[in-house]
């Protein structure tokens, strides 16, 4: 544990919470420990990483309104970004789960990830209290919370590329999965994007949604739809 220790920063007193944070519910299932797993640790760091990240945001856009401040938290603690902080520290290579659970690819299972990441919250949070989990919490996301300070609006390319080509026909473009590679815990999409019988653009990702958007990114950048636009 002292590795992980290093990476995140923080030294447990009670090295028990840590442990029990690292905790995945199949492991306490096959030792015959039901209520020894991160559970409730991550029920607790859940509402912990809200209430730090809800009062960073309010300090960062003093003039937003509530519902654009919380916008910006939901793509602060979406799964996404949960398995993106949890990743940063190679947190699922310190997971503890049962033989079946690591065998499926549990220890690179988003959920998983995004669970074990809110626990450690809720264990820094018992060990040492408020200001500590807040200075943890900070430190782990600072990359996040600096992008949302400079980009406060997120973009949507899906919906740029909606709007251009409708301002040119009322056809809508349609997006198609091409193929899937790569076993179930860490399968690669592709998806191409056509609209007017022509494929305007190709994505590759490790989801159908990223591949989506992807491929709708390439497409404004190609703006293959020019030729179109110009004939009519």
């Amino acid at each position: 544990m002292d590795s992980l220790e290093q990476k995140i920063g923080y030294k447990f007193r009670n090295s028990l919470l840590l442990a029990e944070a690292l905790t995945h519910p199949s492991l306490a299932y096959e030792t015959n420990r039901p209520h020894f797993d991160n559970q409730r640790l991550e029920y607790l760091g859940d509402a912990v990483l809200q209430l730090v990240l809800t009062e960073r945001l309010f300090e960062i856009f003093p003039t937003f309104s509530e519902g654009r401040l919380t916008k910006l938290r939901s793509r602060l603690v979406s799964r996404d970004a949960l398995r993106e902080y949890a990743s940063a520290v190679d947190l699922g290579k310190f997971l503890l789960m049962g033989k079946g659970e690591a065998g499926s690819g549990g220890r690179s299972r988003p959920s998983n990830l995004a669970d074990a990441f809110e626990a450690l919250i809720g264990a820094v949070y018992i060990d040492s209290g408020y200001d500590a989990a807040r200075k943890f919490i900070l430190q782990q996301c600072a990359a996040f919370i600096d992008k949302i300070a400079r980009e406060p609006e997120e973009v949507n390319p899906k919906g740029q590329l909606q709007e251009i080509l409708q301002a040119i026909s009322n056809t809508s473009p349609t997006y198609r999965i091409v193929s899937q590679e790569g076993p179930d815990h860490c399968k690669n999409f592709t998806a191409c994007v056509e609209w007017n019988g022509r494929t305007l653009g190709v994505g590759r990702g490790t989801s159908k949604k990223e591949a989506e958007i992807l491929a709708a990114t390439h497409a404004l950048g190609a703006k293959r739809w020019e030729n179109v636009a110009n004939r009519e």
